[in-house]
């Protein structure tokens, strides 16, 4: 085979390159000369010579290769460039496998792309024949994700059922049930009013397993998202002809694919040469960069760099936004990044732990089963002198009696008691305190998708939070600008606003209008430009890079003649380009010729332009892009009075320093210039100008952009939300420690993270900031060591990818910390199902991200987070409030009280607001139980009042007619007794000289006939009093539990006027029961006079005072503080 270069130019046009001093482009193409073996993959890396579409077309270059004894390649060569032949696979290749033995670390980005073609066997020339894909999916398989195993439903509603308080409700419905058959006598109808509780209890439980069901069935949806991300066709060749579309799912490694602009990509490839002048890809989804990404055939040869760093690579899932390319299929199915992912979802869900509140609960259902089993035996226990008797007279009991019929009966009262004590509508309450958090939180633009995870806020100790679009705005501003003084400094001006409206900040220092130097500068920025902004829902984005976005804003607040551009963004309406009255200006003032579209060898963009006003005759060309390569390619430089002279050394010394000074500061610096002087380009029209020629080729775009005149830097950045910094402040003050973990550069991440005020200006990062990679390296025991050796748990870690995120989460969890992490992109989506509680975004973030979270920001918000916590420590609060209420009272009650008087209360307690101090306590223990030793002795001193009140008024009725503590009780006529007698009046039958007196219960009248009808007809009117005194005791109760720890006093009952709403409500039904007469009939009661409710009111009130008691108490000994950082 031999190899021939030829030259093909005009000699006119190589006389004007000449001329304008482009000389050096008139040398040949370099064309490189390649062998063949038997099974050698001939590819170089500039596609062995042949042209892209762009080189062909061009009149000025050429490079043709003639190749003698080679057949005609067999496709189309319009559409796909030519490539030599690689032979098919020998038969030695069959026997060892098609390619090399690849695997999901296969790193196709670290070796050339002759190699890559090698290692696949593939033919560049006519990709792989129909034998090698075969065998190549017999060994990798279909590209397809994984379809997991999906859970038969029915366990799914088994599952509903293995929580403990869930079986203990079924217990307490079963005894329930069988209680009220058992109570029915011989001949009585059964209506369907005897089995009201078992009814109720059944609901709760089977509604609290239809909402189980609901969730888990939701989870699988995570993995559905995934599956739609993948396209369903691609651009493929094999056999030497082009298959427009092949089922995506058919690829296998070694395939040649083309991507064009719009494709979505189906597997990993590696970039084999590109088609046009550059290519981008948005990969946002993937790896967290919100900009497209240049890919390029070229790549750093390190087989440990990030993801963001594999430039030659892309990636299933992510989308071609514009450019061409041909690609070699590396990865596929499962092996692919998106694989991975998948992988690791499922990984992480069936690592996934209870959350906080399904322990808790767990712990009180336990608890709760033992004290009720206790309730039983001791009652059934201390009545045994009613069904066993003995005789004891000599020394081993004889005589031994025993009444089976009396022995079941106190075993009914037994558990009667013990399924009293039971709070069956605690699920229901908790259900309904946790939506009533859900709905606050949307209100704060925080969504929760699963109810468990607002109790799982409140606990939180460390929030993971992603940079970009979370703790920034996701919209860059420019915020520094600095030029040329005639003093040889530069000057820097401080630009404010953090968002895309033009009337979001100013220029600072700007006084007496635009110098001439400024002036240039805003007219490169404006035309020099591709981006536009827009009004959506009142609100400005940006359409195009966010960096062009931003300078086009610059410009804006440059301008003086700004006309009220808030005009332009009401109503919601989609206005392009309307209130960008300055850019408008310059765009007017010249008419845009031709694009040195941006690649990454120059890093910058120039627009050739012909001035309507000045230079007549003449173009100029606009240059902007990285400051560092833009200021190399200047040779002069313009002073603010419009003056331009030489860059000397000290000149560009200078300017280098504020580029240093501006990238430390965390700023993304552009420099803009301007050339006036373009040769052959001075009278450049359009396509049909004979100069045409050189703008054809991109290699030539450098030359042209040399020579420059420098004019000045824009410093720009993502700045940090207004609200992030008193959010961090308010975390630092709650003991919950903030992470960041970003992709962006470390330098950038620090400088952010000091601005939020998470580090301060001069504090040392040495062991709070790291590089992912960096982290990965060390061992585990170091990695524990670094996050667990600071008391704050601030760090920052860079260039961080999915797996690194997952392994912060996992050291985290392990050594105890709950843990929320935030993200949106694809890569998120492990972390988020590891964390105890996801937070996707709502703005920004994928479905996939959504999916796997528990939570979503509806405005992307960190502060809504911090805002989400403070939610759910009050939830918590308000759980253990409506706990120890339902509990403390249940000690004695009855049953209408315990189903329906409490329900409302209970549910009320749910609308407490948070306490004041409840961002200054230290994140609670995961391990704290809802119960702790101090919450049960209040329950017992609270419960044991009650029972005390209910018990006493009742007994004080009967001992006492004439008065107590001022309240006047003979009205009535009642007869008192003494407590012996009461206590004994089991032996009424005997008292012959015991005639108790009527007496009054409204317009009733209660006679007697004899002794024992007094304790029994006549016990209705002190049972109203104790009722009465149960119920009041409760609503006073229900006051107590406005907080756990803070007074009424500093709690006021107004506060949650739904309590005083359901308070009102349950005072009602009870009143409406008393006084109306069938009502009260059916439950054994008589209406009270003025004076009784007095008494009512005298026993149930000391409950506040004993409660606030123990309140004080518990503020005093167990109310654990934060300890504050120094100037909080």
């Amino acid at each position: 085979m031999e190899c021939f270069t030829y030259l093909t130019s005009s000699p006119s046009i190589l006389s004007e390159r000449t001329s304008a001093g482009l000389s050096s482009l008139a040398s040949p193409l370099p064309c490189r000369r390649h062998c063949r073996t038997k099974v050698s993959a001939p590819f170089s890396r500039r596609h062995n010579g042949w042209m892209t579409p762009r080189e062909r077309g061009s009149k000025l270059l050429g490079c043709i290769r003639a190749v003698k004894g080679t057949e005609k390649p067999t496709w189309d060569v319009k559409s796909w460039t030519k490539a030599p032949s690689n032979p098919p696979l020998i038969e030695k290749d069959k026997e060892e496998g098609v390619g090399p033995k690849l695997s999901n670390t296969y790193a196709a980005w670290a070796k050339p792309v002759e190699e890559v073609a090698d290692d696949l066997r593939v033919d560049m020339n006519s990709g792989l024949n129909s034998i090698a894909v075969e065998e190549k999916r017999s060994r990798f398989g279909w590209n397809e994700l994984a379809k997991p195993d999906r859970k038969p439903f029915w366990k799914l509603v088994a599952e509903q059922f293995e929580d403990t308080l869930v079986q203990i409700l079924l217990a307490a419905a079963g005894v329930s049930f069988i209680l009220a058959l058992t109570d029915v006598e011989e001949g009585q109808i059964v209506g369907i009013e005897a089995f009201t509780e078992p009814i109720i209890i059944l609901s709760i439980i089977v509604l609290n397993a239809v909402i189980g069901v609901w969730q888990e069935s939701k989870a699988e949806n995570t993995l559905q998202a995934l599956k739609q991300m993948q396209p369903e066709s691609a651009r493929v060749l094999r056999n030497g002809k082009e298959i427009a579309e092949l089922p995506a799912r058919e690829l296998v490694p070694g395939d040649i694919v083309e991507l064009r602009a719009g494709d979505k990509v189906s597997a990993d490839m590696r970039v084999a040469y590109l088609k046009s002048g550059t290519i981008r890809l948005q990969q946002a989804s993937l790896t967290g960069e919100s900009q497209p990404v240049l890919k390029q055939v070229e790549g750093a040869f390190d087989e440990d760099i990030e993801l963001q760093g594999k430039e030659n690579m892309v990636f299933s899932g992510t989308t071609v936004t514009n450019g061409m390319c041909v690609c070699i299929v590396t990865n596929t199915g499962m092996d692919t990044e998106l694989g991975k992912i998948q992988a690791q979802i499922q990984d992480a869900s069936l690592a996934n732990y209870d959350s906080p509140l399904t322990r808790k609960l767990e712990e009180f259902a336990d608890s709760l089963t033992k004290f009720v089993g206790a309730i039983c035996v001791i009652v059934w226990l201390v009545n045994y002198k009613y069904f066993l008797t003995w005789d004891g007279s000599s020394s081993f009991p004889s005589n031994i009696d025993f009444n089976l019929e009396q022995a079941t009966y106190y075993f009914k009262v037994a558990v009667a008691l013990a399924v009293a004590a039971i709070p069956e509508g605690l699920p229901a309450v908790i259900t309904t305190c946790l939506a009533l958090g859900t709905r606050r939180m949307a209100e704060e633009n925080a969504i929760v998708r699963k109810l468990p995870s607002v109790e799982t806020l409140g606990c939180t100790t460390v929030i993971c939070s992603d940079k970009t679009g979370t703790l920034t705005t996701n919209e860059m501003s420019v915020v520094q600008i600095a030029t040329m003084q005639e003093s040889g400094k530069m000057q820097c001006l401080t630009v404010t606003g953090t968002t895309y409206n033009p009337m979001d900040g100013e220029v600072v220092g700007l006084q007496g209008g635009l110098d001439s130097n400024i002036d240039a500068l805003a007219q490169v920025c404006s035309v020099c430009n591709d981006a536009g902004i827009q009004c959506k829902d009142n609100r400005y984005v940006a359409s195009g890079m966010p960096t062009e976005a931003a300078l086009l804003v610059l410009v804006e607040k440059l301008g003086l003649q700004r006309v009220n551009t808030q005009s332009s963004c009401v109503g919601g309406q989609d206005r392009s380009g309307e209130g960008l009255d300055v850019c408008c200006t310059y765009r007017n003032a010249c008419r845009r010729l031709f694009s040195l579209e941006f690649d990454r060898v120059r890093k910058s963009m120039g627009v050739i332009v012909e001035e309507k006003t000045a230079f007549e005759g003449k173009n100029k060309l606009l240059v902007k892009g990285a400051a560092e390569f833009v200021l190399e390619r200047c040779a002069s430089v313009m002073l603010k009075d419009g003056s331009i002279v030489p860059l000397v050394p000290n000149l560009r010394e200078e300017i280098m320093a504020t580029i240093n000074l501006l990238a430390k500061m965390g700023l993304r610096v552009l420099a803009c210039a301007w050339k006036q002087d373009l040769g052959p380009l001075d009278e450049y029209t359009g396509p049909d100008h004979p100069a045409h020629q050189l703008l054809m080729n991109t290699e030539n775009y450098a030359t042209i952009e040399s020579q420059l005149t420098f004019l000045g830097l824009a410093g720009m950045q993502d700045p940090p939300r207004p609200e992030v910094k008193d959010a961090i402040k308010d975390c630092k003050r709650a003991g919950i420690g903030v992470v960041v973990i970003t992709g962006d550069n470390k330098n950038t991440a620090e400088a952010i993270c000091r601005e939020i005020r998470l580090f301060e200006e001069t504090e040392d990062l040495s062991f709070k900031s790291f590089l992912g990679r960096d982290f990965m390296r060390l061992s585990q025991s170091e990695r524990r060591n670094i996050l667990f050796g600071s008391t704050e748990k601030s760090f920052v870690f860079s260039r961080a990818e999915p797996i690194h995120k997952q392994e912060i989460v996992r050291v985290l969890k392990g050594g105890g910390d709950v843990v929320a992490m935030t993200g949106d992109g694809v890569n998120d989506a492990p972390a988020l199902k590891l964390a105890d509680i996801g937070i996707a975004m709502g703005i920004t973030g994928t479905e996939v991200a959504k999916e796997a979270s528990d939570m979503i920001l509806a405005d992307d918000d960190f502060a809504t987070i911090v805002v989400a916590v403070k939610e759910g420590r009050a939830i918590y609060d308000n759980m253990k409030a409506f706990i120890r209420y339902l509990i403390s009272s249940n000690i004695g009650e009855l049953l209408w009280v315990n189903l329906v008087t409490d329900g409302a209360p209970a549910t009320a307690l749910g609308f407490n607001p948070p306490d004041k101090d409840i961002m200054e306590r230290a994140p609670r223990s995961p391990d704290e139980g809802l119960i702790s030793g101090w919450t049960l002795f209040r329950f017992l001193a609270v419960g044991s009042y009650v029972g005390l009140a209910t018990v006493g008024i009742f007994v004080l009725w009967y001992i006492n007619n004439t008065s107590c503590m001022g309240v006047d009780m003979s009205s009535d006529g009642h007869t008192a007794v003494t407590l012996d007698q009461l206590s004994h009046w089991g032996d009424c039958s005997k008292w012959l000289d015991f005639h108790p007196s009527p007496y009054t219960a409204g317009s009733q009248v209660f006679t007697f006939s004899d002794p024992c009808s007094y304790f029994t007809d006549g016990k209705v009117k002190p049972s109203t009093l104790a009722m009465s005194t149960l119920v009041v005791t409760e609503m006073f109760n229900a006051l107590n539990a406005l907080s756990e720890r803070n007074s009424l006093l500093e709690v006021p009952p107004w506060v949650n006027r739904w309590l005083l709403v359901a308070i009102a409500v349950s005072m009602g039904l009870h009143i409406t029961i008393l006084y109306t007469p069938w009502l009260s009939e059916a439950f054994g009661v008589v209406p009270l006079n003025y004076n009784e409710w007095l008494l009512v009111l005298l026993f149930s009130f000391p409950v506040i005072p004993l409660e606030e008691a123990l309140k004080l108490i518990g503020r005093i000994l167990f109310t654990p503080q934060v300890k504050r950082r120094e100037g909080l």
